[in-house]
C-alpha cells in the first residue's frame, strides 16, 4: 500500500522535484490543487521551522494526511539574520525581488561583514501533531551588485565561492546540487524508509480521523526528533 503525504503547495515543480526524489519508496505525492481550495495559512512564526511546521500541521489536520511544508530565506550576519523569515516581503507586502534586492543592498552599503546564508526548513507533519524537520544551509556573500539572469529572490546577489558564481548566474544543475532546499531535501530522501516508519507508528496512534477545525487557531506546535 503506497502513503499519501500531501505536499502543501500548488506549485507543481515541486510536486515534480519530490515524485522524482522518492521514486524508490511506495509514497504518492499529492499537492493542495488535488483538493478542494483552503485558506492560506499566515507565516508568522518567529523561524523557518515554525513556519514550515505551521504550514505542514495545517494541512494534515483539514485533509487528514500527512503533509510537507518547506520555509526558507536569506539570512545576512551584519544584519543580525535579517531578512530572516520576511524575506519575501523585507521591502514591504506587495514588494518585487527586485525592490527587496535594492532594499538589501541599501541596508549593506559601508559594511565590510557581507556573509549571508540561504536557509531552508522543511517539516513533515501528522494530524496529531507530531513533526519531523530537516535544515538546509548554503553560505555565501552578498555582492554588491546583482549578477546574472537566472534564478529568483535574493538569486543575482548570492555570491556562492566554492563555485565563483552568484545563483543567478548558476545553471539549474548546479544550483539544486548546492542548494539549501536541496540540502534538506537529501536528508529527508537519506532516511526515507525510517521515515516511512515513523508515519506508520504515528498514524496508527491517530485519534479522531476527522479534523477538529476549531483547533487551527491554537495549534499544538509539538516537535519531535527522530532517534536514528
Amino acid at each position: 500500500m503506497r502513503q499519501i503525504i500531501v505536499l502543501a503547495t500548488r506549485n507543481q515543480g515541486k510536486v515534480k522535484e519530490l515524485q522524482e526524489m522518492l521514486a524508490d519508496f511506495p509514497v504518492e505525492i499529492r499537492s493542495l490543487a488535488d483538493f478542494g481550495p483552503l485558506p492560506e495559512v499566515v507565516e508568522d512564526g518567529a523561524t523557518f521551522d515554525d513556519n514550515a511546521y505551521k504550514k505542514a500541521l495545517f494541512t494534515a489536520k483539514a485533509l487528514g494526511l500527512p503533509a510537507l511544508a518547506d520555509d526558507s530565506g536569506l539570512v545576512v550576519e551584519a544584519l543580525n539574520g535579517a531578512p530572516g523569515v520576511h524575506s519575501a516581503r523585507y521591502a514591504g507586502e506587495k514588494a518585487d525581488d527586485a525592490a527587496n534586492i535594492a532594499k538589501l543592498l541599501r541596508e549593506l552599503e559601508g559594511q565590510s561583514d557581507r556573509r549571508a546564508a540561504f536557509v531552508c526548513a522543511i517539516s513533515l507533519a501528522v494530524p496529531s501533531g507530531p513533526a519531523l524537520t530537516y535544515e538546509g544551509r548554503c553560505e555565501g556573500q552578498i555582492t554588491h551588485e546583482p549578477r546574472g539572469e537566472k534564478g529568483f529572490g535574493y538569486d543575482p546577489v548570492m555570491f556562492y565561492p566554492p563555485l565563483h558564481k552568484t545563483f543567478a548566474e548558476m545553471e539549474l544543475a548546479e544550483k539544486n546540487r548546492v542548494s539549501h532546499r536541496g540540502m534538506a531535501m537529501a536528508q529527508l530522501r537519506e532516511e526515507f524508509a525510517k521515515v516511512l516508519k515513523w508515519l506508520e507508528q504515528r498514524l496508527a496512534e491517530g485519534k479522531d480521523p476527522k479534523p477538529d477545525h476549531r483547533a487551527f487557531e491554537h495549534n499544538d506546535w509539538s516537535k519531535e526528533v527522530m532517534v536514528k
